[in-house]
């Protein structure tokens, strides 16, 4: 990688993730650098992320994925990411939070060889990726009631995202969905659904990731004890 450009993603990953209220050291700086490199690679091969994007990678997807990290009930614990596609938010947030136990669920098989590609890549013990439809792992009985906190970025409904957390989460475990500008139309649908999944809303909290236009949406709800 182009030395100039290594400077840039570092100088500019320090800020934002300082802004954001975590510290990367060089290990974890040179990580993204990494996965910077192996995104790139690539997406000359499989559709990872948009060409547009492919040059805003530390702002639109790096910075984007961290935002959730301030609230994160358990930074240490067990987090299972839904439909991760080119590893958002799960492997940014693993990177910086080095004691997270991450399980990653991608349906494609392409990104999923990505997935497992980069974890190899970057050595990232405790992580574990599984191609599959959520559809289709709620239905076995390997991973129920096993993760402490459950996220996703933009890739389900949000009442849809209430019923999957029901079934992976533990008792007190937490949902957080990143979400738009906007989401008021997906939470005015959830009353009767997160309440038939014996999960409570607990806040929603609008952030503007570092560099971003738009506001983000973190909405948190929590699986109740029973």
């Amino acid at each position: 990688m182009d030395e100039t450009l290594i400077t840039t993603l570092i100088t500019t990953l320090s800020e934002g993730t300082a802004a954001i209220g975590i510290r990367l050291g060089p290990a974890e700086l040179d990580r993204f650098a990494t996965y910077h490199r192996e995104i790139l690679l690539w997406n000359r091969r499989i559709n990872l992320i948009s060409e547009r994007s492919a040059q805003e990678i530390v702002l639109r997807h790096f910075l984007d994925s961290l935002t959730p990290a301030p609230f994160l009930d358990r930074p240490d614990g067990a987090l299972i990411d839904l439909g991760s596609g080119g590893g958002f938010p799960g492997i940014p947030l693993r990177i910086a939070l080095p004691g997270l136990q991450l399980t990653l669920i991608e349906a494609s098989r392409k990104k999923s060889s990505f997935l497992s590609h980069v974890v190899r890549t970057l050595r990232l013990d405790g992580v574990f990726v599984i191609r599959g439809r959520v559809e289709e792992l709620t239905a076995g009985e390997a991973l129920p009631g096993r993760f402490d906190t459950l996220i996703s970025r933009a890739a389900f409904k949000l009442p849809d995202l209430i019923r999957m957390a029901s079934f992976f989460l533990k008792p007190g475990g937490q949902l957080i969905a990143m979400k738009g500008a906007d989401p008021r139309k997906e939470m005015d649908e959830t009353g009767r659904v997160s309440e038939a999944a014996g999960m409570v809303f607990t806040a929603c909290r609008a952030v503007r990731p570092p560099g971003a236009d738009s506001l983000r949406n973190i909405i948190i709800y929590n699986r109740v004890f029973r």
